[in-house]
């Protein structure tokens, strides 16, 4: 219950936040024509200020409340109307229109995608799509406890054999090195072992990167690893932002000799192609909580994306088939490497925290 109320509420602040950096005409519309504006004091020549764009006719009321609510969750306009069939399957028109300057027409494309990402969020928190260390507790039954029993006894006796012909080896002259590898390597699946037993995940202490903070964090990780999971899923759900500024460079790469192209265009294609497919995925989710073979789920999964990106690129940058369908194989490249990369950030944020 409580992670319903929680997605909900991720829900409705996505929505605020994403309107909150949408362009907007200031206020309720109403037939006010005259007057001033209560905001800046221009005298009104129609319903909205010329100067500031707030309406002038302000509500009062409690119902008023509510349709701010409504209107910033949802964003009742023509423009989302607009915009979401366009962006499904006109998505290199819409680019383009709006690089172009058709910007009152449609949402924006950072509006769009806080409030698509925020809401893909949480619809999988919604149906609890947490991430967790794996269960690793063998010892669940007595025969179980006995196997792990064994199993712990036959490494501590191979860790004491091989400690004895270490000291059989010096007391005799000859070289440990390899034995000593032996055991530490002996050692290291005792404790996994032992650890598998408790029910706790494999130490990875030992882990060192000569970074100071980095090996703190390691550490912290290791004792709490769904500690440090929760982090990562809550700075991906933070910075998702991120993701923009880390594949824009790769799409300037692939017009790089377009020099009427400019890095705002890439920008804008990057933000709206996040969009679909964090849209995509609410939909998908949605499709398999409602029972869809998942096997289809999978196909739409691997499929709709890179004819999404094609029809975008060939769209938005007006190039043929042949320059969109290159692009395209090299943007899913470039989009795994963003990925990766986007992913090593929350790792670092995560463990560093």
């Amino acid at each position: 219950m409580s992670g319903g109320i929680e997605a909900a509420g991720d829900a409705v602040s996505a929505g605020l936040v994403a309107h909150a950096v949408e362009p907007a005409t200031g206020g309720h519309d109403g037939d006010a024509s005259h007057g001033i504006c209560l905001n800046c004091g221009t005298a009104l020549a129609g319903p909205y200020c010329h100067a500031c764009g707030q309406a002038g006719h302000i509500h009062r009321s409690l119902a008023a409340i509510w349709h701010d609510l409504a209107h910033g969750v949802l964003h009742f306009e023509g423009k989302i109307w607009r915009t979401l069939p366009m962006l499904a399957f006109r998505p290199g028109e819409l680019t383009r229109r709006y690089v172009h300057g058709e910007r009152a027409r449609f949402v924006s494309p950072l509006a769009l995608f806080l409030f698509s990402v925020f809401l893909m969020f949480a619809v999988i928190n919604l149906f609890g799509g947490h991430l967790e260390t794996p269960d690793l507790n063998v010892a669940t039954t007595p025969q179980l406890q006995a196997q792990a029993a064994n199993q712990i006894e036959i490494q501590r006796k191979g860790v004491e054999n091989t400690e004895r012909k270490i000291a059989e080896a010096r007391a005799a002259g000859r070289d440990t090195t390899a034995l000593q590898e032996n055991l530490a390597t002996r050692r290291e699946m005792l404790k996994t072992v032992e650890a598998a037993s408790r029910g706790k995940p494999p130490s990875f202490a030992n882990i060192r990167t000569g970074w100071p903070k980095l090996d703190k964090g390691i550490a912290k990780a290791n004792a709490n690893p769904n500690l440090a999971l929760y982090k990562i899923q809550s700075n991906a759900y933070k910075f998702s932002w991120a993701l923009i500024p880390i594949s824009v460079p790769f799409v300037w790469l692939m017009f790089l000799w377009h020099f009427r192209r400019r890095v705002y265009d890439h920008a804008i294609f990057v933000t709206y192609s996040l969009a679909f497919m964090s849209l995509l995925t609410i939909l998908l989710t949605m499709l398999w909580v409602a029972g869809l073979n998942s096997d289809v789920i999978s196909v739409a999964a691997l499929v709709i994306p890179p004819v999404h990106i094609y029809f975008q690129l060939k769209g938005a940058y007006e190039i043929g088939r042949f320059g969109a369908l290159v692009r395209t194989f090299l943007l899913l490249i470039f989009a795994s490497i963003a990925l990766v990369l986007f992913l090593l950030f929350l790792l670092g944020l995560g463990i560093s925290g």
